[in-house]
């Protein structure tokens, strides 16, 4: 049975990420892994001159590649999020936008050099309905990279995951989890002419590494 998303309660559970991720201290950063000064830079995404962050959280990747030149937009179903990180960094060029990732690839007639996800929307919108959207919205020889933690051997496909503890509200949304070379059918099937997907080893030896996928459109 597919997981069924609930897009109202899926944002009020942004909203409330929201308040508790964003640091009006921050500073902008890129980087793919969830362990400060390790892994690949923004390198993986080329050398676009249009990036689209699906996920775009608190803004720091999008805000790093907007200084240095890139035409950088970004979408996100919190509104709260989206009005600090629009706040914090309106002085990049960075264009923030709130919508279901889903309803505004389909429609936004824009199209980009880099779509890109960390730890965001590549995790939590089901592959089969985003990954063909993502590939609509590249420009010829455009790349779509995506970072989130690997799959827990075993637990593939949509995974329920409540936010915080188990206890107040039932929060919940779903993200989904596979192994690597299934993430790459899953982007060959959609029309890209080529997909990697490795997970990158934590720096700490027993510590959750990070898948990276890469894909290329034609």
């Amino acid at each position: 049975m597919p997981a069924q998303h609930d897009i109202v309660a899926e944002t009020e559970l942004w909203d409330a990420y929201a308040a508790s991720a964003f640091r009006e201290d921050a500073e902008p950063v890129f980087r793919w892994t969830q362990y400060a000064g390790h892994g690949p830079g923004a390198e993986l995404l080329g050398n676009p001159r249009s990036v689209l962050e699906i996920g775009c959280g608190t803004g720091r990747a999008l805000a790093h590649l907007a200084r240095h030149g890139v035409r950088a937009h970004g979408v996100d179903l919190s509104p709260v999020m989206v009005e600090k990180t629009a706040e914090k960094w309106r002085d990049t060029g960075a264009v923030f936008r709130c919508a279901e990732v889903l309803a505004h690839l389909a429609e936004c007639a824009d199209t980009y050099d880099a779509v890109y996800s960390v730890f965001g929307a590549a995790w939590f919108t089901d592959p089969g309905r985003l990954f063909p959207l993502v590939r609509q919205r590249l420009n010829a020889g455009g790349v779509f990279v995506f970072s989130h933690p690997p799959a827990i051997p075993g637990a593939y496909g949509p995974q329920g995951m409540y936010k915080g503890g188990f206890a107040g509200k039932a929060l919940f949304t779903y993200r989904y989890s596979y192994r690597p070379a299934v993430w790459e059918r899953l982007l060959t099937r959609a029309g890209f002419a080529e997909a990697t997907a490795r997970v990158l080893d934590a720096p700490t030896p027993g510590h959750i590494g990070t898948l990276i996928v890469r894909a290329e459109a034609p």
